[in-house]
């Protein structure tokens, strides 16, 4: 799927089951909690955390959710993502060419 695909199902799904977008603080909202959840799963699966009886830590759902308000967000402000993933590749390219590279830190 593309991302094209990915952005046009989802609006199909919010057009047909979900009767519209929540406006767009809302989702900026929505989006905040999906982060936290996904944050949550990390620092008790990967991190120093311990977690809690009957934690369900699955980073890819979560990863999914954090996805899908994403694009909520990108559709209901008319922001063709794939576009907008191409400029910012190419803008890290530009800017970022060499720093990485020569970070005595990353090797």
């Amino acid at each position: 799927m593309t991302i094209q695909e990915a952005q046009k199902q989802v609006d199909n799904w919010i057009k047909e089951y979900g009767v519209r977008y929540f406006d767009i603080k809302t989702n900026m909202i929505v989006l905040t909690e999906e982060v936290g959840e996904m944050a949550k799963v990390i620092a008790r699966k990967y991190g120093e955390q311990s977690a809690k009886p009957g934690d369900k830590l699955n980073l890819e759902e979560e990863i999914a959710d954090v996805l899908w308000v994403l694009l909520c967000i990108a559709n209901q402000t008319d922001i063709d993502l794939t576009e907008a993933l191409k400029k910012n590749l190419e803008k890290k390219t530009k800017r970022d060419n060499t720093r990485h590279i020569n970070n005595s830190k990353l090797k």
